[in-house]
């Protein structure tokens, strides 16, 4: 058996894997984006309530950082919304892209749209949250572990997606 044909089945199941994987977190974010567009009030009182510390230990040394405007925390949510949908939007041509089995650009545009939600996810939930606005201490409106999955989930997806297509030394294909 030749190193053409050995690897010809890997590069088609990372492939595969890859491009389902990619339809699945683009599928999670979607329905993300269009639920709090649908139901905004629901998670809208979610980022209000992180944003103004009201259900931290009420810390002096903390709560300077408090964000008690209405205006501001909803502009801070309608920024989420507009983030997730862009994210999700990306991870659906990152799809299409691999469904085409035009490699090189799935590869790139999904980077683009798994890095959007690490970012949102990690970034913006985790540490802004989870650290700045001292979300762990909450036990009504601490999201971190949701925000943790969808951390994880994206970047396994990510290093799914730069997996070796089978090649091996000496093969150049």
């Amino acid at each position: 058996m030749t190193a053409m044909t050995s690897t010809a089945p890997t590069a088609r199941a990372v492939t595969l894997t890859a491009t389902l994987l990619t339809a699945a977190v683009a599928l999670y974010t979607a329905l993300v984006a269009f639920g709090n567009i649908t139901d905004f009030g629901t998670n809208q009182q979610f980022v209000r309530h992180v944003l103004a510390m009201d259900t931290t230990f009420k810390d002096d040394d903390l709560m300077w950082r408090a964000i008690t405007s209405k205006p501001l925390q909803d502009a801070a949510y309608v920024a989420i919304i507009v983030w997730e949908t862009v994210a999700a939007l990306v991870l659906i041509a990152g799809t299409w892209l691999w469904t085409r089995r035009d490699l090189d650009r799935a590869r790139r545009v999904s980077t683009y749209g798994l890095l959007m939600l690490m970012l949102l996810f990690g970034g913006g939930f985790i540490a802004i949250g989870g650290e700045w606005f001292a979300m762990w201490q909450s036990g009504d409106w601490n999201g971190l572990d949701a925000a943790t999955r969808v951390f994880v989930f994206s970047g396994i997806v990510l290093l799914v997606q730069y997996l070796p297509l089978g090649r091996t030394a000496g093969n150049d294909d």
